[in-house]
């Protein structure tokens, strides 16, 4: 009977990171096809979120995703707003790159999240890392130079949307992880949030950059191939973001790691074998190595965790020590996956492979 658990367990795992894998290079596939035939990446962008928007709602209340709590005025200003405006800026600038650049070139470079995830996780929280989690930075950033070098279809434009979209997405996670632990809002439900208030913030923005040259493409507007392959690639990213979430739920975080790490892995050749981009042994093995060093650093990061659980509490004096009141006469505050305003789970830290 346990053998059977396990391998059912196994077997689900495996099925959603293949649905994922396929998902995620397919939608990265149709969007530079997209983007070749119909560049307007703020377009994209826009359909994107509002894709988000539609489908989320009625998908999320039949899933049963508890729903979010009502958010002060005060809040949605100080955290949502920005975190919506990052999220926009992010995906404009990914698509920016993928239209510049190779997919698998795109993908290379966004390898080097780890890199602005610990440099702004220094300067903005302070957070100090060890010397495994700082070495294996160093096979990102050799890995993607190499790459960069190699690149027969290198494009600066392209490489700087990368870079972009990479530190947007690195400052988008740290600030995330504080509205999922102050609030306990579910990921899907501030996915949803996120999506519905970027499309509306920059509805303004989108008309006045790409409506007015939209408009004057009309013959790009009435070629049904493009108006599909857009609708088509706003379901593939919501789709495969639901995805990501599934298998973050099943996972442990360096399992997750590793599946994101090799998805990338999947993307990149998958994008090689459809886009018949041209690349060299070297530029394939920058590739390889950069993606090598996402493992290592998943690796140092979850064996830092563990660490830092195990080390023992400082002890007190026993005038400082105060006991806790009997179960039944404490407040309530654990509710809804939170305890004293914590999320009270280690999802969180897989969000850098899921936002």
């Amino acid at each position: 009977m346990a053998d059977s658990l396990v391998n059912k367990e196994v077997f689900t795992v495996v099925s959603l990171c293949f649905l994922w894998y396929v998902t995620s290079s397919t939608n990265n596939v149709i969007g530079k096809m997209v983007l070749t035939q119909f560049p307007f990446p703020m377009t994209v962008t826009m359909v994107q979120l509002l894709s988000i928007s539609v489908y989320s709602g009625p998908f999320f209340n039949m899933w049963g995703v508890r729903r979010a709590t009502s958010f002060s005025w005060k809040f949605y200003f100080k955290f949502l707003v920005p975190l919506a405006l990052g999220k926009f800026i992010a995906s404009v600038f990914t698509h920016v790159s993928i239209w510049k650049v190779p997919v698998s070139y795109a993908h290379t470079v966004k390898a080097t999240m780890p890199m602005f995830t610990v440099v702004l996780s220094r300067i903005i929280l302070g957070e100090k890392q060890t010397v495994p989690v700082y070495l294996s930075l160093v096979p990102i950033i050799l890995g993607v130079a190499i790459a960069t070098l190699t690149e027969l279809s290198f494009d600066l434009t392209g490489l700087l949307s990368a870079l972009a979209a990479t530190m947007q997405h690195s400052l988008q996670n740290i600030f995330s992880k504080k509205v999922l632990s102050d609030t306990g809002v579910h990921h899907l439900r501030l996915l949803q949030i996120l999506g519905r208030l970027s499309f509306m913030l920059f509805i303004p923005f989108w008309m006045y950059s790409d409506l007015s040259h939209i408009m004057k493409e009309t013959v790009l507007l009435k070629e049904s191939s493009i108006v599909l392959l857009l609708l088509t690639d706003g379901l593939l990213n919501w789709l495969q973001n639901i995805l990501a979430f599934s298998v973050m739920s099943v996972t442990s975080s360096l399992t997750y790691g590793v599946a994101s790490a090799t998805k990338r892995l999947f993307v990149i050749g998958i994008s090689l074998l459809v886009l018949g981009n041209p690349a060299t042994k070297l530029n394939l093995f920058g590739m390889g190595v950069s993606v090598l060093g996402v493992l290592a650093y998943n690796k140092a990061r979850l064996d830092q965790r563990k660490a830092e659980k195990a080390k023992p509490l400082l002890p007190m004096s026993s005038d400082r020590v105060q006991l806790l009141p009997p179960p039944q006469a404490r407040s309530p505050l654990k509710q809804n996956g939170v305890a004293n305003g914590y999320l009270v789970n280690n999802n969180e830290e897989k969000l850098s492979h899921f936002v």
